[in-house]
C-alpha cells in the first residue's frame, strides 16, 4: 500500500535527506532552525540536568545525552522535527538501575537498548505504535508521572532523607514522616518557581516559562543564602574530579571524554565487572528501555505529523533512536528518546528540518562550556518544582478523565491496571499486564459480536416459504475461538427438530482454526441425528480453511452453494418429489 510506505521504508537518515537535500534549503529556512534550535537548547538545558538527577546520577550526564544522542538522532533519524534527549517517561526505569549498578551499569544499560533499538528498526517494526491501546499508553505514563511527582517531594520540601525505600508505599511512608522537619527556604523557593511556571503562560509571552521560573528560584535562594539559610543547590550536592586531581563543585566546564560505559563508577564507586552475569542482569531494564524509547519516539512522531500534515518514516527513526542510544553512553550520554513537549516547541518556534534538533544539541554544548559555573547555582528545590510541572503535563489528565466519562467500562478497567501497576511495581509488568488483559476484552467484545438468528421468516431475503423440515439460520461475525462453541452451541439447541439446516455465512469474514473444529464437531453431531447440512455463500478465508481441511461434500449430508439464492433453489429440488 503506497500511501503506508513511510511505515515500512528504512533509510538511513531520511528526514534530513527529504528536508535539506530533495527540497531547497536555504538561508532562509536555516535562519528558522537557527532560531528553533537555539530556542529549545535553551529549554532543554535545566530539563536534561534535572532529568540526570531525577534518574539518579549527576546532571552533566544528562547534558551529554542532549549533546550527542540529541544530534546523532537528528543526523540517522525518520521524523523531521524530533528534538531527542533525557525525558521523564524514562525516570522510573533508569533510577533503580542507577542505584544498583551505578552509572555503568546505566550506560550499559542504555548501550543494550541502543542495540535492541537497531535490531527493532532492521527488523520493520515501526508499526509498534498500533499495536498499543491508548489505555495501556495513558495508564502507564500516568503512573509514570505519579512515580516521578513522588521522587521530587524530597527537594521540593528539603526534606532530611538520604535514601528512600525501594517501594512506592515505602517512598510515601517515609516522605510523610518526615514531613515535620522540612526546610522552610526550600518550600518557599519551590513554591515560587512552581508558582511561576503556572501563571507565566497567561502572559501569552515567547519566553519559555520555566526560564524566569528557575532565574526567580536562584534570585530568592541567594537572599536567604545571605540571612544564613542553607539552600541546597546543583553546585552543594553534585561534584567531579579536576584534571589535576582536585574536587570541583557543580558541573564540569568541559566536554566529555570516550570511555568504555562499563569502566565508568559502579554502585560502590569501582568499574562495573563486564561479565555474561552483569549483562544478564541488565538485559530486562536494556528490553524496557528500548521499548519505551520505542513507543515514546514513535508516539512523539505520530503527534509531529498531525500538528504538520507531514509524514515520519517511523523505522528510520527507530534506526536513529538506536544509533543514538548506542554511541552517547560511550561518551556518557545516559538515555534518550523524542520528547513530545520539547518536539512540539521545536515545531512551533519555525522549525524546518532536524538541522534545528542538531543546533539545539549545540546549544545545549556551548552553554556545558560556557555557563557551567552559573548552572552551579540552581537550587535542588526548583528543579523539584520543574519535574513537578513535567511530571503534571506527562500525566495528560484531561485525557485521563475524558476517558474515563466516556470510555467503555473495559477501557477503564485497562487504565486503572496499568497505572495501579506502574506505580507499585515496575512498568514491564504494567505494560504487559495491561496489553495481555486489553486483548483479551477485546477477544471478548469481538466474541460477542458473533451471533447466529433465523432468518427463514424474512421474506425479503427468503421470498417462498421453507420446505417441510428445514431451517435457515444466518451467522453474522467471525468464527473464532472465542465465538465458535457458543455459535454452534445454539444452533444445535435451534436446529434439535430439524430435518435439514441451511447456513448462509457471507457475514462470516474469518474461519480459524478453533471455528474449524466448532464447525467440524456440528457436522459431525447433524450426521448423528440425520440432519441434512447445507453452506451457503462462503467468504474466501473460510472457503480455504474449509478446502485445508479436507471437507468436502457428502450425498445426503453435506452440501454447499455458492449463492443464498442457489442454496434455496436447492432445497425446493430436495423437497420435490422425483
Amino acid at each position: 500500500m503506497p500511501h503506508r510506505a513511510h511505515l515500512f521504508r528504512l533509510r538511513p537518515a531520511i528526514a534530513l535527506q527529504e528536508s535539506c537535500l530533495e527540497e531547497p534549503y536555504g538561508h532562509r529556512r536555516f535562519g528558522k532552525d537557527l532560531m528553533a534550535g537555539i530556542t529549545v537548547g535553551i529549554i532543554a538545558i535545566p530539563l536534561a540536568m534535572a532529568l540526570a538527577i531525577a534518574s539518579g546520577v549527576a546532571p552533566q550526564y544528562g547534558l551529554y545525552s542532549a549533546m550527542i544522542a540529541g544530534f546523532i538522532i537528528a543526523l540517522t533519524g525518520g521524523s523531521r522535527y524530533s528534538i531527542s534527549g533525557p525525558t521523564a517517561a524514562f525516570v522510573v526505569i533508569l533510577y533503580p538501575v542507577a542505584q544498583q549498578f551505578g552509572l555503568a551499569g546505566l550506560l550499559l544499560a542504555t548501550l543494550m537498548a541502543g542495540l535492541i533499538l537497531v535490531a527493532m528498526a532492521l527488523a520493520r517494526l515501526g508499526r509498534l505504535i498500533e499495536y498499543i491501546p491508548e489505555p495501556v499508553t495513558l495508564g502507564f505514563t500516568s503512573g509514570i508521572a505519579i512515580v516521578i511527582a513522588t521522587l521530587q517531594v524530597r527537594d521540593f520540601f528539603g526534606l532530611p532523607l538520604a535514601e528512600l525505600p525501594e517501594s512506592w508505599l515505602g517512598k510515601v511512608e517515609a516522605l510523610v514522616l518526615a514531613l515535620p522537619q522540612l526546610d522552610i527556604a526550600s518550600l518557599l523557593i519551590a513554591s515560587l518557581t512552581l508558582g511561576l511556571m503556572i501563571l507565566w503562560p497567561r502572559l501569552k509571552t515567547p519566553v519559555p516559562g520555566h526560564l524566569p521560573a528557575l532565574l526567580a528560584g536562584v534570585a530568592l535562594s541567594l537572599a536567604l543564602g545571605a540571612q544564613g539559610f542553607d539552600v541546597e543547590t546543583i553546585g552543594s550536592r553534585f561534584s567531579y574530579l579536576l584534571p589535576d586531581g582536585g574536587i570541583g563543585q557543580g558541573i564540569p566546564p568541559m566536554l566529555p571524554h570516550f570511555e568504555w560505559p562499563w569502566q565508568r563508577s559502579g554502585p560502590d564507586g569501582a568499574a562495573l565487572e563486564l561479565s555474561l552475569e552483569t549483562l544478564r542482569a541488565l538485559l530486562p531494564a536494556a528490553f524496557t528501555i528500548a521499548m519505551l524509547g520505542a513507543i515514546e519516539s514513535l508516539l512523539c512522531a505520530v503527534v509531529l505529523d498531525g500538528m504538520t500534515g507531514r509524514r515520519h518514516s517511523a523505522n528510520s527513526e527507530l534506526l536513529g533512536q538506536g544509533l543514538g542510544n548506542l554511541i552517547a553512553p560511550f561518551f556518557g550520554g545516559i538515555t534518550a528518546t523524542a520528547a513530545i513537549a520539547r518536539s512540539a516547541a521545536n515545531y512551533r518556534a519555525g522549525a524546518e528540518s532536524p538541522v534545528a534538533a542538531m543546533i539545539h544539541a549545540l546549544v545545549v554544548m556551548v552553554a556545558l562550556l560556557a555557563v557551567a559555573p552559573l548552572l552551579s547555582y540552581l537550587p535542588m528545590a526548583s528543579m523539584a518544582a520543574m519535574l513537578l510541572m513535567v511530571a503534571w503535563n506527562m500525566s495528560e489528565a484531561h485525557k485521563v478523565l475524558a476517558l474515563v466519562r466516556k470510555a467503555p467500562a473495559g477501557d477503564i478497567l485497562v487504565l486503572a491496571v496499568c497505572l495501579s501497576l506502574t506505580v507499585l511495581f515496575d512498568m514491564v509488568i504494567a505494560i504487559g499486564t495491561g496489553i495481555v488483559l486489553a486483548s483479551l476484552l477485546f477477544v471478548r467484545d469481538l466474541g460477542a459480536m458473533t451471533r447466529v438468528s433465523d432468518i427463514g421468516a424474512n421474506r425479503r431475503l427468503v421470498p417462498q416459504p421453507l420446505p417441510p423440515g428445514w431451517s435457515l439460520y444466518k451467522i453474522n461475525g467471525p468464527l473464532f475461538f472465542a465465538a465458535a462453541d457458543r455459535v454452534f452451541s445454539e444452533l444445535e439447541l435451534l436446529s434439535r427438530d430439524s430435518r435439514g439446516v441451511a447456513l448462509y455465512l457471507d457475514g462470516v469474514p474469518m474461519l480459524d482454526a478453533g471455528g474449524l473444529a466448532a464447525l467440524e464437531k456440528y457436522i459431525a453431531s447433524c450426521r448423528e441425528r440425520n440432519i441434512e447440512l447445507l453452506i451457503a455463500d462462503l467468504q474466501f478465508q473460510p472457503l480455504r480453511a474449509l478446502a485445508r481441511a479436507g471437507i468436502r461434500p457428502v450425498e445426503g449430508e453435506l452440501s454447499f452453494a455458492p449463492t443464498l439464492a442457489e442454496a434455496l433453489e436447492r432445497l425446493h429440488q430436495f423437497s420435490t418429489p422425483a
